[in-house]
């Protein structure tokens, strides 16, 4: 009996990872238009690409996730991605719907990462507000979130999710949690950290091209 139930996880263990890079389907393009871009964005749809990968879910099992990136950025963010995979990495929620879809879809505990996004920069939460007055780098498909809820945006001790509140403390290592070994991954394509961040604002969950 524990043989056959060993061989499941073991071919669980052994599925392979996988990644496509592809231009945005029509489909997806109109549900991006109005919401996620506009026109003034600092990129054209046409620069984006749809990133297809595999990775672990907080449940111990392969899945496949999706993010909206730059064209220039998707070869290596899915070497980036497959480094996650062998690093078993748990990744939460990835899913297109889980960003863009409608509201009442997306998962109710908001722990979702994502990409692309024409928006401003968050200012930090030591000084409140909704926008910085300058683009972010997700509105060019230059930034990847990783786990948010594990992984806040953090100013002067504060974070704006209450339930990141209990991830205050980065000296324990917990699931979801950005490691040391996911910190290289993306720094071996030249991205850097939110958390490396001086001063008092810190933005675990984040990783771009310029590192802001």
């Amino acid at each position: 009996m524990l043989r056959i139930l060993a061989l499941p996880l073991l071919l669980l263990a052994l599925q392979p990872f996988g990644s496509t890079i592809r231009p945005l389907p029509g489909p997806l393009e109109a549900n991006l238009e109005g919401r996620f871009w506009q026109p003034g964005c600092p990129v054209p749809l046409s620069q984006l690409r749809l990133l297809t990968v595999s990775h672990w879910g907080f449940d111990g099992r392969p899945h496949t996730g999706q993010l909206v990136v730059n064209r220039d950025v998707a070869a290596p963010l899915a070497t980036v991605f497959r480094r996650l995979y062998e690093l078993r990495f748990p990744i939460r929620h990835m899913r297109l719907d889980d960003l863009y879809g409608p509201r009442r879809a997306r998962p109710a505990d908001g722990d979702v990462s994502g990409s692309f996004e024409c928006r401003q920069a968050v200012p930090s939460p030591c000084t409140g507000g909704t926008g910085s007055g300058s683009w972010s780098n997700h509105a060019y498909g230059n930034a990847v979130d990783l786990n948010p809820v594990e992984n806040p945006y953090v100013g002067c001790g504060r974070t704006r999710d209450r339930a990141s509140a209990r991830y205050l403390d980065r000296s324990r290592q917990r699931k979801g949690m950005v490691t040391p070994a996911v910190v290289q991954a993306f720094r071996s394509i030249g991205w850097g950290w939110g958390g490396d961040w001086t001063g008092r604002t810190k933005d675990y969950m984040h990783f771009s091209t310029t590192g802001h």
